[in-house]
This record gives C-alpha cells, sequence and structure tokens, in this order.
C-alpha cells in the first residue's frame, strides 16, 4: 500500500502530543476526492482535539485538520460537481478531519477552485473560516435581512483571529457597519486597519462603548467565540431585533442569567452552531454560495486571508503553541 506522512496525536496533552508519522495513505470513497495536500490550516478545533476536548465525528479521520489546498489527484468525479473539477486542478476543501497529512480526503462537493492568483498557502487558509463566517453572520445571523435593514451593524468578539478578520473583511464588503473587540493595540489596530471600529476589551466596556457609538441603539448581530458571561452583556447592547450568534466557548460554557423578559420585549435570537458535525449537503450548500458570492471579492482583492505565520507541517506542535499563546493575528497555516 502506499503511505504518507502525517501529523498524528499520540495521546491527549499539549503541543508535543502531536507527532510525525508515516500512514497508509487514505483512498477516497463514492463521492469523494484524494488531494496531495500543499498546506493546511491550524484552526482552534484542532487544538481542542489534540487536548481531548473535540474527537473527530463518526466516520471522520482520527488526524487532525479541517481544511487543506492542493492538488486533486484521484476520485469520484461524476457526483454532485458544481464547478467541474477534474483530476490536476488546484483546490481547497472543508474537511471533518485528516487535515495534517501529505494527503485527504474530501467530499467532492466540499471543494472549490483555489480563486485566480492565490497560492495554495493562502488558499488553505479559507474554508474553515469562510464556511463558517458565512454559515453564522450571513445565514444563522442574517445580517443585512434583519429588522435593522441593508445597513445592520455586526460586532466580532475576538476580531484578530481567522475568523474574526475574515468576518469584519465579509461584512464590510457588503456594507455593513463592524465592531470589534480584540485584546491588545496592535491587535486593535489591525481590526481598525480592516474597516472595523475596533475595542480593547482589557481596557474599555464593550457595552458602554457600543451604546456610545451607536447613540445607544445596539448593533443587529453578535458573533461570539466568548460566551460564558459575556452572553448578558451582549443582550444589553443587541439592537432591536438583534441576533447573537454563539460559535465557540472560549469563555467558558458555565450556565449563565440573563433576563428573559428583555429578551421577549426586544424580540431579541440567541442561536449558535457547530459547522464540524454537519451533513456534505449542507456544507455543499456553502460551498455554491461562497463560489458565487465570495470568490469574486477574493478574485478582485476586495478581500482577501491575513495569514501571521507558514510553518512546516512537521512543525505543528510549534503552531498549536503558537495558536495556544494567542499572539497571533489572523491565520497560521502548515505547508508541506
Amino acid at each position: 500500500m502506499p503511505t504518507m506522512q502525517a501529523i498524528e496525536i499520540s495521546r491527549p496533552g499539549g503541543p508535543e502530543a502531536l507527532r510525525l508519522t508515516q500512514r497508509e495513505r487514505v483512498v477516497p470513497g463514492p463521492g469523494e476526492v484524494l488531494i496531495k495536500v500543499a498546506a493546511a490550516g491550524v484552526n482552534r478545533p484542532d487544538v481542542f482535539q489534540r487536548q481531548g476536548h473535540y474527537p473527530a465525528p463518526p466516520g471522520a479521520s482520527d488526524l487532525p485538520g479541517l481544511e487543506v489546498a492542493g492538488e486533486l489527484v484521484e476520485g469520484d468525479f461524476e457526483g454532485d460537481n458544481p464547478f467541474g473539477l477534474r483530476r490536476g486542478d488546484q483546490v481547497c476543501a472543508l474537511l471533518a478531519g485528516g487535515g495534517y497529512a501529505e494527503y485527504a480526503v474530501a467530499p467532492l462537493a466540499q471543494c472549490l477552485p483555489v480563486p485566480r492568483g492565490f497560492s495554495a498557502v493562502e488558499a488553505a487558509a479559507l474554508p474553515e473560516n469562510y464556511f463558517t463566517v458565512w454559515s453564522n453572520v450571513f445565514e444563522r445571523g442574517q445580517l443585512g435581512r434583519g429588522e435593522g435593514g441593508a445597513g445592520e451593524s455586526l460586532l466580532v468578539q475576538g476580531g484578530s483571529s481567522g475568523i474574526g478578520v475574515t468576518a469584519i473583511q465579509l461584512a464590510r464588503a457588503f456594507g455593513h457597519r463592524v465592531f470589534a473587540t480584540a485584546g491588545s493595540a496592535e491587535k486593535c489596530a489591525t481590526c481598525a486597519a480592516l474597516g472595523a471600529i475596533a475595542i480593547n476589551y482589557r481596557e474599555q466596556d464593550f457595552v458602554e462603548e457600543l451604546k456610545r457609538h451607536t447613540g445607544g441603539r445596539g448593533v443587529d448581530v453578535i458573533l461570539d467565540m466568548v460566551a460564558g458571561d459575556y452572553v448578558p452583556r451582549e443582550l444589553a447592547v443587541l439592537a432591536e431585533g438583534g441576533r447573537l450568534v454563539i460559535i465557540a466557548t472560549l469563555g467558558g460554557n458555565q450556565p449563565v442569567a440573563f433576563d428573559a423578559a428583555t429578551v421577549m420585549r426586544r424580540r431579541l435570537n440567541i442561536t449558535g452552531s457547530t459547522l464540524r458535525v454537519r451533513p456534505v449537503a449542507f456544507k455543499a450548500a456553502l460551498a455554491r454560495q461562497l463560489h458565487e458570492r465570495v470568490w469574486p471579492l477574493l478574485e478582485n482583492g476586495t478581500i482577501r486571508p491575513l495569514i501571521h505565520q507558514v510553518l512546516p507541517a512537521a512543525a505543528a506542535a510549534e503552531a498549536h503553541a503558537l495558536m495556544e499563546s494567542s499572539t497571533h493575528i489572523g491565520k497560521i497555516v502548515l505547508q508541506w
């Protein structure tokens, strides 16, 4: 059997639990393709999986890695293939796991052509962030389609993360006012350069700042990666008919109290989602929307991925340590 190099989780633990190993090369099944990986994005869920807190869904690879870019080398091209992809094409793909390897398997419907002019490293920084932001800000959060009308506003908690810089750019590209929280002057400067009104949460109260900037109205949508005790404060700064979308619990998932009467009276919506376990058909629909609405913005330079550092795949432990330090701005990418 052909083999491949891969980065596996030897045991639940710290970054040192990641190790370079040799495995049998993965084989695509019906509706799937094999990608020769050139680069893979590093994401917070990879860290949680390494720590033992976020196991791969049934049927997915036990290797970490939720997004890759590379060359299609074999597979089933006869099924759902909206972009007409063929062997030899350069693609980026959303995975349920297995991205930290020289070869990865993905449903063809979750593969997108690499945007014109993009390198493999840049393309590998796209799928997880763009699928997540489109699904949660524009679909669940309905930014631009709520009571606030076409010019609604968005608050991004954690604006300097990979998700954050993507959400800021996309919301601004579609004409929305954006606020973002970050924890340092450098991170706030990055958010501001992307078009957001930046709030340093270590020095400023985001509730007071948002009320000041909006004349007390509040914001229409909040993309929350913190949860915990942020939730009651976020409800306090939502506008009438506002939507709070929770996609991570970096602040803890302990129960929190909030005023239910306020939620009812002001018609607030609290929702959330995870992407990894959603079915292929759901992710395929997102891929088509991204190709139609977002890929042109990438190709004409309106928006771009912000890459903090590129490391060799064998340095995955270093990449995870950097991720956990929270000193990065934008994406961390591994390169084979």
